[in-house]
């Protein structure tokens, strides 16, 4: 029976009575080393099934080549912004480890010490829904590994953040109902926590004023996740309500396909009697019916963009009395479907 013990530099010195530094050199093709006993050396090694030990080299030299992604869950936006990650660091010689926190602020701690045990190069991570308090990342920077927020991130650390101009993107979904026609325009909200559903907010208002429209507090509704079910408790208080909006700017579009729907089981017609925009222009927008207008989020330039800020600073992080907040943003375009398209 085939022995299940692992073969080391040690097994094939010993077979080629060679120094175990001549076969470290040699397996590295180290230019001391003659070409003849390089080619012996990897044939053996070949034959008696040697891997080598990347872990154990990259713990000699206090690194793994490793990226650690954590993000709150793999939606289809955050699994093209992987895939945008994934193309920068592996072209880079890096391997990707995707964490979940599932929205818990507890399991993003707990991942967050995960990652740093296992010696990652850089962190790029987008925060848990639960998350205000954001100290458990200060274990990266007051140790210089380079650290990246995207997306969802915090209000106040000192770090990378690649992110888009949310509050041009809420400026500009709300212009484009205003342009349609529409007068009573809510908003759904997530939480205000993250400048990424605050500053789109503020661009929805911004809007709002700039046509003189009233700002109608009831019209803006909080919802505890993006799921499904709460986004569609959130719609439902929206259009039960005794004077309901004619249009829905939703930060998602698992929240706008929801909205589309509940609209349809109440009998109200879409575009016509609710416009709705969605956020992300995830594959599920163009599958409704009808079709959702979305803001397009460039998720995989924006995980290509911070790979590359990961990959820049990992040999020249800085330490934590050095650093500043370095912002990256990226553009959004409105992409008009059927469901918002009246004129």
């Amino acid at each position: 029976m085939k022995s299940s013990k692992e073969v080391t530099i040690y097994d094939i010195a010993k077979k080629l009575n060679l120094a175990t530094s001549t076969i470290s050199r040699g397996l590295k093709d180290h230019p001391t080393i003659g070409k003849k006993t390089i080619q012996k050396i990897k044939k053996t090694a070949n034959e008696m099934g040697y891997r080598p030990n990347n872990l154990a080299a990259s713990l000699r030299g206090n690194k793994m080549k490793t990226i650690g992604v954590l993000l709150p869950s793999i939606t289809p936006f955050l699994s093209s912004l992987i895939s945008g990650i994934e193309v920068a660091a592996q072209k880079a010689g890096y391997t990707v480890l995707i964490m979940q926190s599932y929205d818990s602020y507890e399991q993003e701690v707990n991942l967050t010490q995960s990652l740093y045990d296992n010696r990652v190069s850089g962190v790029i991570c987008s925060l848990a829904l639960q998350t205000k308090n954001t100290d458990h990342f200060k274990i990266f920077t007051n140790n210089g590994t380079a650290l990246v927020f995207v997306d969802r991130v915090p209000n106040e650390f000192d770090t990378f953040h690649v992110i888009i101009d949310n509050y041009s993107a809420g400026y500009k979904a709300t212009n484009h109902l205003i342009s349609q026609g529409c007068k009573r325009i809510a908003y759904i909200t997530v939480g205000l926590e993250f400048s990424v559903y605050r500053e789109r907010k503020e661009g929805y208002l911004a809007a709002l004023k700039e046509h003189s429209l009233p700002i109608e507090d009831e019209l803006i509704v909080r919802t505890d996740s993006i799921k499904y079910d709460d986004a569609e408790k959130a719609c439902i208080k929206l259009l039960q309500s005794k004077n309901p909006p004619d249009a829905i700017f939703a930060p998602g579009d698992t929240i706008g396909v929801s909205a589309i729907q509940t609209a349809k089981k109440l009998g109200i017609k879409v575009p016509e009697e609710l416009a709705v925009i969605g956020f992300n222009n995830d594959p599920i927008s163009s599958i409704i019916e009808p079709n959702l207008s979305t803001v397009t989020h460039p998720a995989f330039e924006m995980g290509q963009t911070s790979a590359e800020v990961i990959l820049k600073n990992i040999k020249g992080s800085k330490r934590k009395n050095e650093l500043v907040k370095q912002i990256t943003y990226l553009n959004t375009e409105i992409l008009v479907r059927a469901s918002s398209k009246r004129k």
